[in-house]
């Protein structure tokens, strides 16, 4: 009965989330129009990332257990008072982080954060989810370290780590001028008084000192590459210890980043897609810009990076173009998934897209006038 229990409880939020259901939707189209084996469909996933995520997500929901974030969030507030002024630092922090330990993991520092900031303070929680997703997108075009489509085009290209951060870094920095200033107009300087004290003595510090260390030797092993052994350092310690860390993660989510792999890159493989592109002057250095921020529309940008570069060796083009493609649609960019999910509201969907279109809009422009003054 405890089975069919959970079973039933599962069907129901897989049939609730929308996110879910298009890929499920997506993967039939695919299947009919290009059918694939078992074994085919297994290798489009990237496994390492796969559990690459499970790790953040553990290692996260155990600094939430903690109750540190509750207790840093009061801190924050008791400093920075005002509404404008508390946006403005985190816009700023998720951007820095996300330049060294990639958009993903910046988002699930500082989303965290900011549920707890809503815990205890009046703050538009959904508006500031929205901007935080917005700046990591922002701050990791800069690095080769900043997401996994600058690490690999930076690879292919032989470029130097500080030659590509020369290259990207007027398209960063144009993108962050303009967010901030964004980010100034969509918070007003209202004053934040707390609405519940929240607990200020109950941190569990050594639950936080054990994912503290975790999570340091989690990065040191993703960054060499070694996803699956940083995510069990992450898994098999809590587990002893605490348990529900690893039980009450977001399951559905590491679900959807499966099926997204397995649709996307179905996608990016149609024979006519390919045929498509073949037949398109990708070595024309605004062509592949304009492809590359368009395609990542459609199938995200890491994929649309990895397909570009068969056909195209404008590495400066791709670059620009797989970053811009973050945002738009939520689809653009994995980092918009993962910030989406872990807001849990279903409004904040077509929220994200009223702000984050329009700043696609204005980034492709960007894109397109430092792309032509090269």
């Amino acid at each position: 009965m405890r089975v069919i229990h959970a079973l039933g409880i599962t069907v129901d939020a897989v049939r609730r989330d929308p996110v879910l259901l298009i890929l499920l939707a997506g993967f039939a189209a695919v299947q009919f129009l290009h059918p694939a084996t078992a074994a085919e469909l297994f290798t489009r996933v990237d496994w390492r990332t796969v559990l690459t995520l499970t790790g953040l997500l553990v290692l996260t929901k155990a600094i939430e257990l903690s109750s540190f974030l509750d207790w840093l969030a009061q801190r924050l507030l008791r400093a920075f008072r005002n509404e404008r002024r508390l946006a403005l630092l985190m816009v700023v922090f998720a951007a820095g982080l996300s330049t060294v330990l990639t958009n993903d993991v910046a988002l699930f520092a500082v989303v965290p954060l900011a549920l707890s900031l809503s815990r205890i303070a009046p703050i538009r929680i959904e508006r500031l989810i929205i901007f935080l997703a917005l700046a990591v997108n922002a701050g990791s075009s800069l690095t080769p370290l900043g997401n996994p489509q600058n690490l690999f085009l930076w690879q292919q290209s032989g470029m130097g780590f500080g030659a590509f951060v020369v290259l990207m870094a007027p398209l960063s920095l144009a993108l962050m001028a303009v967010l901030l200033a964004i980010t100034w107009c969509a918070f007003a300087p209202r004053a934040l008084h707390f609405h519940q004290q929240g607990p200020s003595h109950d941190v569990r510090w050594p639950l936080f000192a054990l994912s503290l260390v975790l999570f340091a030797g989690f990065v040191a092993l993703a960054d060499h590459g070694l996803g699956p052994w940083a995510c069990a350092l992450a898994v098999v310690p809590l587990l002893a210890v605490r348990r529900d860390a690893v039980l009450r993660i977001d399951w559905l989510l590491l679900l959807i980043f499966v099926m997204m792999f397995i649709v996307l890159r179905g996608v990016a493989g149609l024979p006519a897609l390919r045929t498509v592109l073949a037949h398109i002057d990708l070595d024309a250095g605004q062509t592949a810009y304009w492809a590359a921020a368009g395609l990542s529309q459609i199938v995200s940008n890491v994929p649309s990076a990895i397909l570009l570069a068969d056909y195209s060796r404008k590495w400066p083009a791709l670059a620009y173009g797989v970053s811009v493609g973050g945002f738009g649609l939520a689809v653009g960019s994995l980092a918009n998934l993962i910030a989406l999910r872990m807001a849990k509201s279903a409004r904040i969907w077509w929220r994200f897209h009223w702000a984050s279109i329009p700043f696609f809009v204005l980034a492709l422009g960007l894109g397109h006038a430092l792309q032509g003054a090269r």
